[in-house]
């Protein structure tokens, strides 16, 4: 019989950091809400979840970096929104800013949830931040403690 590692959102016992993009702070405040929310709600202790606040998503990567570095933490959640305008920057930054974070879940083998919406409006935006889409913050907290699990069990084997 195969072994099947699947990890459950139980936040008992783990550390999360939270990097936020204030840049949009219209749909990146209930991101942030619905993620403290989920982990709330999951079992992580308000002092386990430490939130740092950056300008915008092009600065995520760096300070999940930093969080990932710091040893402290069992996941970190990037959390963010770019919404496209008349300019290429919408490219620029929604590229950088998922590179940046792939790049330390590698290196340092951690967790570090996407959670940047890359959306064509505003609305579509603030439907996924709690709206009518549900919350994407909310999603990507649960996703960190699934792979916090995930990550345990196969160090078991």
């Amino acid at each position: 019989m195969p072994r099947h590692v699947q990890g459950a959102p139980n936040g008992e016992g783990v550390r999360i950091g939270v990097a936020v993009a204030r840049f949009n702070q219209a749909v990146t405040d209930p991101m942030l809400a619905g993620a403290l929310d989920a982990l709330r709600k999951h079992g992580v202790a308000d002092d386990a979840i430490d939130v740092a606040t950056v300008p915008g998503c092009f600065e995520l990567p760096i300070v999940a970096q930093r969080m990932a570095n710091a040893g402290r933490y069992e996941a970190v959640v990037c959390l963010g929104a770019v919404v496209r305008g008349e300019t290429p920057h919408f490219e620029f930054v929604a590229r950088e800013a998922a590179r940046g974070i792939g790049e330390v879940a590698r290196r340092f083998d951690l967790p570090v949830v996407f959670g940047v919406l890359t959306t064509d409006t505003m609305e579509q935006a603030l439907a996924r931040a709690g709206g009518e889409r549900g919350n994407k913050g909310y999603e990507a907290a649960v996703t960190a403690l699934e792979m916090v699990r995930v990550l345990r069990g196969l160090q078991e084997y």
